[in-house]
């Protein structure tokens, strides 16, 4: 089938959270006062993006049968985001994480409930089968039984022909060690997905600072053609196989709000970018727009913001 025969734009598979936002800037959690709520989890808030793009796309999460639960349907259906494929559950609570407010990689604590109880039967051979492309993170992937469905996923998707996508947002504390990690990634990019990685996402996963053409060298050696590395300020470099390394700087932000959620508002709009068959360049040019707006908002890219006519 080819993408273009496709009802889906983004099949966002994994985490949908409660974030904890710090309402004090710059400091840790230990020295956190009070926090702010905002919907969060990395694919949600690439579906979430991604509906405000003008995208078709499907969220499949799993959350409590709880006020928290009621409250992630109501934002996300708000926003045009398709939930048939959320369940609720009531054994385990809503998924919430704790986040410092920051400029710069925030500190969290992730209190992991419903989450990771996704199953093989909220994703259907007939949604894979109209979905362009298929996204998920590294967070998804470090519990079961979400880290296997979406294993199994994953393979199904590719051969029915559709485009994989992950963030490998690594952070230690989600796995059980590094070797699994290791092995979970490795098994994922056999699939050839779209890679996006951050700097401060590789120190962690590979334990030290690696210069950039090794880290797109390890990609590359599992099978991914397509490596984005987010460098915060400095901004991006994007290494395809056998082709020259695109190196784009970051927009000037005078006043930084907020950097949780920009990783993920990049990937929105390279993604958005990549669907509408844009060039590399112009999808990177576009990420770093959509980046740049988001950074200037606490929790998300606000509603009233037109985002199209800010990017096109």
């Amino acid at each position: 089938m080819r993408a273009n025969n496709r009802d889906i734009d983004i099949l966002c598979v994994g985490e949908v959270l409660i974030d904890f936002i710090g309402h004090q800037t710059e400091v840790l959690i230990n020295k956190t006062r009070d926090y702010h709520r905002y919907l969060g989890g990395s694919p949600t808030n690439v579906a979430m993006n991604s509906a405000r793009l003008g995208l078709k796309s499907m969220m499949v999460a799993t959350v409590g049968d709880d006020g928290f639960g009621d409250y992630i349907f109501e934002r996300l259906k708000g926003v045009g985001v398709n939930t048939d494929a959320i369940r609720k559950i009531s054994h385990k609570p809503t998924s919430v994480i704790f986040v410092s407010r920051s400029k710069k990689t925030p500190d969290f604590i992730a209190y992991r409930e419903a989450d990771s109880e996704i199953s093989e039967n909220q994703i259907p051979k007939d949604v894979l089968q109209q979905a362009k492309i298929f996204h998920t993170t590294c967070f998804a992937l470090s519990k079961n039984p979400a880290q296997s469905v979406i294993l199994k996923k994953a393979k199904e998707a590719f051969n029915l022909g559709c485009k994989l996508s992950i963030d490998i947002n690594y952070a230690d504390e989600l796995w059980e060690d590094k070797k699994q990690a290791n092995n979970v990634i490795k098994a994922y990019c056999k699939f050839n997905p779209l890679v996006k990685i951050s700097e401060d996402d590789m120190l962690r996963f590979f334990g030290k600072e690696l210069p950039h053409d090794e880290i797109f060298e390890f990609f590359h050696s599992q099978g991914v053609e397509v490596v984005c590395l987010t460098l915060g300020v400095n901004g991006v470099k994007l290494s395809q196989s056998g082709k020259e390394v695109i190196t784009l700087p970051a927009i000037k932000i005078d006043n930084v709000m907020d950097a949780t959620g920009a990783g993920d508002a990049f990937w929105s709009g390279f993604l958005f970018a990549y669907i509408k068959e844009t060039p590399m360049k112009e999808c990177l040019e576009i990420a770093l727009q959509l980046a740049a707006l988001k950074l200037q908002n606490v929790g998300r890219l606000p509603d009233n913001i037109d985002i199209l006519s800010k990017l096109l």
